[in-house]
């Protein structure tokens, strides 16, 4: 069904693929199913951020069975390892799949990979990050935008200690093509506004190396010269609030987040983190699902996408970028409560049930 440049490409790869492949695992269905159906690659990039594994791969999976109840789901991930998802690339170039869904752990390092694929004939979605190479669509949230709502928020929780006081930044992973969107759309915001004391790039975005970065931050800048604390994402917000806390820094300045995991969510509610940007995970689970369906039965992908984005090589491709929401603890109720991302009883744990009444949330 493919052009014989597919088969020579995957007798060249096939050799180095055996590490990879037990590192995959199937979400398929029955071995009848298996034999008849498209096969679908699916690789995250991490378990470090809750949400690739918690969220984003029970809904992938859901919504493309919906769409594709033949279709079999190979899994993969990378754990933060370039070099292992360069593998399970590989291994799923040399089994055939028929379509991967890639969260790339580094876009530049796997622009060979999607290049590989695509010279086999194998279409590659960038899902939430956009990667380097021929890929056949993009599905995401406008990353600037996502800053600028950091940003934005921060400059309001500071108050009237803007203009001219002092942040520190805790930027995410360089390596990942959205942690400079992400950089770009704060500084946009926050440049002239206030003093940036430290900043610092966060490798595989580790909760833990945000904890150190924040205690190197508060032994130069002192603890009473923070006035707010720009973290990219949630993670790097509980590592930088854990190291404020342990250097007894009260009150806490404000602090930025994303993704609305349940332990950032909670901690706007006790008043430890000021925001959260929430990038709804139902729809851009359904439009990835719905474009590597598409892509996997060899389908015009203009028919799920109407946006387009240009990709490195100067391509257009097909795109759905969606759009993310700010989320402080006025708005808990109205966003992630009413689109049904968690309960009230889900977040407010009993110790927080007088923060929970002040907040609205009961």
């Amino acid at each position: 069904m493919k052009a014989p440049i597919r088969n020579a490409a995957l007798s060249l790869i096939a050799i180095s693929t055996a590490v990879a492949l037990a590192a995959c695992g199937s979400d398929g269905g029955s071995a009848s199913e298996k034999e008849t159906g498209p096969k679908i690659g699916v690789l995250l990039p991490d378990a470090t951020t809750a949400r690739w594994e918690t969220q984003d791969r029970p809904l992938l999976k859901k919504n493309i069975h919906e769409l594709c109840g033949t279709c079999t789901i190979e899994h993969g991930n990378a754990k933060g390892d370039v070099a292992m998802q360069q593998q399970q690339m590989n291994s799923m170039i040399a089994e055939g799949v028929d379509a991967i869904l890639l969260v790339a752990v580094d876009s530049r390092s796997l622009g060979a990979s999607v290049r590989k694929a695509d010279e086999a004939g194998i279409p590659v979605i960038a899902y939430d990050r956009f990667s380097e190479g021929p890929i056949a669509g993009h599905v995401s949230f406008d990353g600037q935008e996502v800053g600028r709502l950091q940003g934005q928020a921060l400059l309001k929780a500071m108050g009237d200690q803007v203009p001219g006081g002092q942040i520190v930044m805790m930027n995410g992973d360089p390596s990942d093509s959205n942690a400079v969107l992400f950089k770009e759309g704060a500084l946009s915001v926050l440049d002239g506004q206030v003093k940036i004391g430290k900043a610092y790039d966060t490798l595989q975005w580790r909760t833990e190396a945000a904890n150190l970065n924040m205690s190197g931050a508060i032994a130069a800048l002192g603890a009473d010269n923070i006035q707010g604390v720009y973290a990219a994402n949630d993670g790097l917000a509980a590592g930088s609030i854990s190291s404020l806390k342990a250097n007894k820094v009260n009150p806490l300045p404000p602090v930025t987040g994303q993704d609305a995991e349940l332990g950032a969510v909670r901690r706007i509610v006790a008043g430890e983190q000021y925001m959260t940007v929430y990038k709804p995970f139902l729809p851009e689970a359904a439009a990835g699902a719905a474009m590597a369906v598409a892509a996997a039965r060899g389908e015009n992908l203009d028919r799920v996408a109407e946006q387009e984005v240009r990709t490195s090589e100067g391509k257009t491709v097909p795109a759905v970028m969606l759009t993310p929401v700010s989320v402080t603890v006025d708005n808990i109720e109205d966003t992630l409560v009413k689109e049904g991302v968690y309960t009230i009883r889900e977040i407010c744990t009993p110790d927080l049930g007088a923060a929970c009444e002040t907040a609205g949330l009961t």
